[in-house]
């Protein structure tokens, strides 16, 4: 069996000179960067092509399918964000129909955008007390697939950024009663389906189009992903045919070497590396249900790799201060030199991985209860009442009211717009995005009308010192000047 590292490795050290891409001739001498320029080559003899797969770079992507029990598997080498867009092109026509989970990505919002089409939102169910969106109830689908039957696709992120996953075997079956496709982004979960300790995959459950970032969770470089396609509603002439069209036409292979060593690692030594980092996640998971005043949270259905510490309700014991996610984020960065993936209001996400080291994970553990010896419970309802509470996602969500889609909004801009500030945007119809990255989900999307508790929302996480994203003027949204 040949691997593409493998091949790389060898042709760097063969008397082979290139009189082709890329110009730095597989040397570093002009740059002096130690950058991996000895096996940056481009399709040459040999080494296959991505867009017209017949040798190693096919038999690496069918090695891939057979892993993650897929069907069919493309690599990404424009990360997922390419896979979701052609997914979605591929199955829908222009103006088409689209149930979409609201918490989708903005690549999703982008694709409804490109392709004219007309979403219906899925709202997640709530989590009492918590800022975090639930998981997309199979019944919730089912009522709107039976209100819209237009509908041509159906699009949900599980996991969720938060590690909420939603019971996508159930979710499955509903959508394919109708012959619809379901588009599962599943970026964040591939390291899902390999030990019991984790939910199954989004192939193993039943999805059609199954998305990976390989990079996100797993050994592979940034920028690396997959998709699966798997049973026989989904046109798959038509994914590829967008996927050649969106996917750069010069693939590095780099990327796709790394993605090949991470499928080696999974085909060869999955087991063993899973079954330790199941016992290392289990062992820190325990110990950080301990904490006294900080919290583990997580929900029935939940990816246990990613470690959301909650600190609502806490303050400083010497001071009484409130004490915030944001907080919590800049003491492990300031003073344990532990970097986070993303701090929310009141809780800070932690991204885990096979790659974690023992040493590692104890230094997070005890960081987290040398902080927590220093907060107590806020009983003060003054301090309460002082604290920035943030409306609740799902309320939140719901309250915007959805005039146009993107597409309509953007039309409606050459009949007049203005920009106002944050204070004066309830009740407008925005014309722009606006999110945090991460995880890059809208809060309003081109087209909605600004609620009250958007407003109020984007207000505190400003206060926070969180940075709004997705609008030109900071401080201010761009909106329609007249209905």
């Amino acid at each position: 069996m040949e691997y593409l590292y493998s091949k790389l490795i060898q042709y760097s050290s063969s008397d082979y000179y290139g009189f082709h891409m890329p110009g730095h001739k597989r040397s570093s001498a002009l740059t002096g960067a130690e950058l991996p320029y000895k096996i940056d080559i481009t399709e040459i003899e040999g080494f296959d092509d991505l867009h017209h797969a017949k040798g190693i770079l096919r038999e690496a992507q069918e090695r891939a399918a057979k892993v993650y029990q897929a069907e069919e598997t493309h690599y990404l080498i424009n990360g997922s964000t390419a896979g979701l867009l052609s997914a979605v092109f591929g199955c829908t026509r222009r103006g088409d129909r689209i149930l979409m989970a609201r918490n989708c990505h903005k690549s999703v919002y982008n694709a409804v955008f490109l392709n004219g089409l007309r979403p219906v939102y899925i709202y997640p169910e709530e989590v009492p007390g918590t800022e975090m969106n639930g998981e997309i109830a199979q019944r919730q689908v089912d009522q709107l697939l039976n209100d819209y039957p237009d509908v041509r696709a159906v699009v949900i992120t599980s996991p969720t950024y938060d590690g909420v996953v939603s019971d996508v075997r159930k979710i499955a079956e509903t959508v394919h009663k109708r012959n619809i496709p379901l588009i599962l982004d599943e970026a964040h979960g591939a390291h899902l389906g390999f030990h019991p300790y984790f939910p199954e995959n989004g192939n193993q459950c039943g999805a059609d189009l199954v998305i990976h970032s390989l990079h996100k969770t797993l050994p592979a470089l940034t920028q690396t992903a997959l998709l699966h396609m798997n049973g026989d509603i989904v046109n798959r002439s038509q994914v590829r045919k967008y996927l050649h069209m969106l996917q750069s036409s010069s693939p590095s292979y780099v990327l796709m070497a790394g993605m090949d060593e991470c499928i080696r690692m999974l085909e060869e030594r999955g087991e063993e590396v899973f079954a330790q980092y199941s016992v290392l996640l289990d062992h820190a998971r325990k110990r950080l249900q301990e904490l006294r005043y900080m919290e583990l949270m997580r929900t029935e259905r939940y990816d246990p790799s990613k470690l959301v510490i909650s600190v609502k309700d806490t303050v400083l014991a010497d001071s009484g201060e409130i004490f915030t996610g944001r907080d919590l984020y800049r003491w492990l960065l300031d003073n344990y030199h532990l970097q986070a993936e993303m701090a929310a209001g009141f809780y800070v996400i932690f991204m885990t991985s096979p790659a974690d080291m023992p040493e590692g994970m104890e230094r997070l553990i005890s960081a987290l209860y040398e902080i927590d010896q220093k907060l107590v419970i806020n009983k003060s309802d003054e301090r309460k009442s002082a604290c920035p509470e943030i409306p609740d996602i799902r309320e939140t969500a719901i309250s915007q009211e959805a005039v146009y889609s993107s597409c309509d909004a953007e039309e409606k801009r050459a009949e007049g717009s203005e920009t106002v500030l944050w204070s004066e945007a309830e009740g407008r119809i925005s014309l722009e995005y606006t999110y945090l990255y991460p995880p890059g989900i809208p809060l309003i999307v081109p087209g909605e009308r600004i609620s009250g508790q958007t407003v109020k929302q984007i207000g505190m996480y400003e206060k926070m010192g969180f940075e709004i994203e997705g609008t030109e003027h900071k401080g201010q949204i761009e909106v329609l000047a007249h209905e």
